[in-house]
C-alpha cells in the first residue's frame, strides 16, 4: 500500500523550484553541485509546507525534463533527500516527501511560536501585539458582571448575542452605513467568518479571486477549502490595486468570491483609495462575483493626518455585492476571538443556518468583553495605545533594517501591522530558513502568493521595538550572510520552522 496522500506534478515543482533563484554568484562564491541545489530546493519546499509531507514526487524521468537536467542530477538529489531522511520510497509506489524522525511537521500558515521558546526566538512570524491593558482586564470584569443571565440559557448563540450585534450595527451605522442588526453575525475571529463565508458560497473546485501577494493562512484555508485561487497581481510598492487587471480577470475568469484588504493590506501594508473602492465594487457586480472586504486592519491608521476612505460597504447600499468581515484580533487583541461578519439579512441568515453543523455559536464572555468595551469607550482608548506601539514599532524596525541592511528596498506603510521587503535578490525561503538557525523567525514572500510567487520577499510585523527590533536586524543581516555564502542546505540539517 502506497505511503503518499498527494502528489506533486512535475511541471507543479519545477515552477516551484525555478521561484527560488537566487541572484548571481558574487566572485569567489561557491556554487553547490546541481544535484545539491535540487536536494536543497526540495527540502525547503517541504519545510515550508508548500510541498505537503507525503507527497508523491514526480518520477526521475519526468522532472529532469521539467527541469532541463539530466536524470542522473535528479536520481542524485532523490537520493540525497532520502539519506537526510526527507523523501521515502518504496519499488512499485515512487518517493513520497517526509520530515526526519523528531523533527516538528511544517507550518502551513503562520503561526504563532510558542511561549517557551520566546527566550531564544524573536519572533516576526505572527502580525499581533500583546494585550492591551488595563482595558483586557477590565473588559473581562465587565464581561463577569453582565454573565449572570446569560448563565441561565443554554448559552448557544448562532447569530451573537443581540445586544453586540445591535452595537457592531449602530458602529456601522455611525460610519455612515446604516445597518440593521439583521445584517449582522458574530463569529469566531475573521477567519471563522472568511471559512463560514467561502462555504457558504463556494464549493470545492469554486474559482476565488485573491490579491497577490494576500495574507497567508486566508490562502491556505482556501486552498484547504478545495478552491481554485486566481491571483491578481498588486501594483508596486504601495499603489495597491490595479483595477484594469481586476476587471479583466473578475470578467474573464468568473470567480464566485473575491478576497480583498483594502484598509492597510496585509502584506504591502497599501490602503485602497475612494476610486479603486468603487471600481472594485462596480466590477465584481458586474461579474456576479461575492466580493469579501476584510476590514481587520481598518482601525489602525498609524500617522495622524491618514484621512480613511469610506468602506468598501458604502459602494454597495444594496448589499447585494459585498460582504464585510470585522474583528477584535488586530486592533485589540489577537486572544480576543471575536469577529463579526455585515452582509445582506438573507446571506446572515443562511451563515447562522449553516453554523449549526459548525461551532454552533462564539464564546458568550468573549462577546460580552467586547460589548463592554464598545460601550464605555474603553475600545477607542485601548485602539489608540494599539496605535501608538505599532508606530513606534515600525519606525524601530525601519530604522534597523534600513542600518543592518541597506540593500534591502521597502516602502512605509501608513498603517496596519506589516512591512513587505525586497531582499535584495536573496531567497526568501532561504533566509527564513537561515533565521532559524541564528534565532529570527520570518516569513517568505511564497507564503503570501500562489504557486511560488514573491521568493524575493519577506514580511516583517511591527511586533517588536527599540532594542529587540535592532537585535532583530542584525539576526537577520547574519542570516542573509549564511545565505550569501551557500551556507543553507549545504549538506547540514538546519533547524527547521517551529510549529
Amino acid at each position: 500500500m502506497a505511503q503518499w496522500t498527494s502528489a506533486v506534478g512535475a511541471a507543479q515543482l519545477a515552477r516551484l523550484l525555478n521561484s527560488q533563484q537566487d541572484r548571481p554568484a558574487g566572485p569567489g562564491t561557491r556554487r553547490p553541485p546541481a544535484y545539491r541545489a535540487l536536494a536543497d530546493g526540495i527540502r525547503l519546499l517541504v519545510l515550508e509546507g508548500r510541498v505537503p509531507v507525503a507527497a508523491r514526487l514526480p518520477a526521475e524521468r519526468e522532472l529532469a525534463l521539467s527541469l532541463s537536467v539530466s536524470r542522473t542530477t535528479v536520481a542524485a538529489a532523490y537520493e540525497a533527500l532520502r539519506s537526510e531522511g526527507f523523501l521515502e520510497s518504496r519499488r512499485g509506489a515512487g518517493s513520497w516527501t517526509a520530515v526526519p524522525a523528531g523533527n516538528p511537521l511544517p507550518a502551513r500558515g503562520l503561526e504563532p511560536l510558542p511561549p517557551e521558546a520566546l527566550g531564544s526566538m524573536i519572533d516576526l512570524g505572527c502580525a499581533a501585539l500583546p494585550a492591551p491593558e488595563p482595558w483586557l482586564t477590565r473588559a473581562v470584569q465587565g464581561a463577569l458582571e453582565e454573565l449572570p443571565p446569560y448563565a441561565h440559557t443554554h448559552g448557544d448563540y448562532p447569530a451573537g448575542l443581540p445586544a453586540l450585534r445591535s452595537m457592531i450595527a449602530e458602529r456601522y451605522t455611525a460610519r455612515g452605513i446604516p445597518t440593521m442588526p439583521e445584517q449582522i453575525m458574530v463569529t469566531t475571529g475573521a477567519m471563522g467568518a472568511i471559512d463560514a463565508i467561502c462555504h457558504l458560497f463556494a464549493g470545492r473546485g469554486e474559482r476565488i479571486a485573491v490579491e497577490s501577494p494576500s495574507y497567508a493562512n486566508i490562502l491556505q484555508l482556501m486552498r484547504e477549502a478545495g478552491a481554485r485561487l486566481v491571483p491578481v497581481a498588486m501594483a508596486e510598492g504601495l499603489a495597491g490595486w490595479d483595477m484594469d487587471r481586476w476587471r479583466q480577470v473578475l470578467r474573464d475568469a468568473a470567480p464566485r468570491i473575491a478576497y480583498v484588504v483594502a484598509d492597510f493590506h496585509n502584506p504591502t501594508g497599501a490602503l485602497a483609495d475612494e476610486d479603486q473602492r468603487r471600481r472594485l465594487v462596480d466590477a465584481a457586480r458586474s461579474a456576479g462575483t461575492v466580493l469579501i472586504a476584510d476590514e481587520t486592519m481598518t482601525e489602525l491608521w498609524l500617522d495622524p493626518d491618514v484621512r480613511m476612505p469610506r468602506p468598501v460597504c458604502a459602494f454597495d447600499p444594496a448589499g447585494s455585492t459585498v460582504i464585510t468581515v470585522g474583528s477584535a484580533s488586530k486592533a485589540f487583541w489577537a486572544g480576543m476571538r471575536i469577529g463579526w461578519v455585515r452582509a445582506a439579512p438573507d446571506v446572515i441568515r443562511s451563515l447562522v443556518a449553516a453554523r449549526a453543523y459548525a461551532d454552533l455559536g462564539t464564546p458568550v464572555l468573549e462577546q460580552l468583553a467586547v460589548h463592554w468595551l464598545f460601550g464605555t469607550g474603553g475600545w477607542e482608548q485601548a485602539v489608540e495605545v494599539r496605535r501608538e506601539q505599532a508606530r513606534e514599532n515600525r519606525d524601530a524596525i525601519v530604522a534597523a533594517v534600513r542600518r543592518e541592511l541597506p540593500e534591502w528596498e521597502f516602502e512605509v506603510p501608513r498603517g496596519g501591522l506589516t512591512l513587505w521587503v525586497r531582499t535584495g535578490g536573496l531567497s526568501g525561503s532561504r533566509l527564513a530558513e537561515a533565521g532559524e538557525r541564528v534565532g529570527v523567525r520570518v516569513p517568505s514572500g511564497p507564503r503570501f502568493g500562489v504557486d511560488g510567487a514573491f521568493e524575493g520577499y519577506v514580511r516583517l510585523p511591527f511586533t517588536v521595538g527599540g532594542a529587540v527590533a535592532e537585535e532583530a536586524a542584525v539576526r537577520l543581516a547574519a542570516a542573509a550572510r549564511i545565505v550569501e555564502d551557500g551556507g543553507v542546505g549545504a549538506g547540514e540539517s538546519p533547524r527547521t520552522f517551529v510549529a
